[in-house]
């Protein structure tokens, strides 16, 4: 098997406030880049959508650009990621954007790209 797509001509495109994402689908793979611009918060722009109290979704992936906060749910801790961080962080957080420059994210097997930002 040899599967090849490109992200300029995404399968998918969400939009949400102050945000969105494109995705690509493919054979044991799913890959999402999340947009969030200055003032993106999950728990105010992705929770109405979704209809949970925080993000259920795990995360695999990697900072582009911009600075993204993440709390985690019942004292789990927190953390600021910025350019160049890899993480993985497990459902129950809540996220946002940290100053003026929208923060990029790549996310890698397929926690973003199949179940983010959909109603439930």
């Amino acid at each position: 098997m040899f599967e090849v797509k490109t992200l300029d001509k995404p399968d998918e495109r969400r939009d949400f406030p102050r945000g969105h994402l494109e995705a690509v689908h493919m054979s044991g793979l799913d890959f999402a880049v999340g947009t969030f611009e200055p003032g993106w918060r999950w728990s105010e722009s992705v929770a109405p959508i979704a209809g949970t109290k925080s993000c259920e979704v795990h995360h695999n992936g990697y900072v582009v650009s911009g600075r993204m906060h993440i709390l985690m749910d019942e004292g789990g801790g927190e953390r600021e990621l910025g350019p160049g961080d890899i993480f993985v962080v497990s459902p129950g957080h809540d996220a946002w954007v940290v100053g003026d420059e929208q923060c990029v994210v790549y996310d890698f097997a397929g926690g973003m790209a199949r179940d983010y930002a959909k109603e439930r």
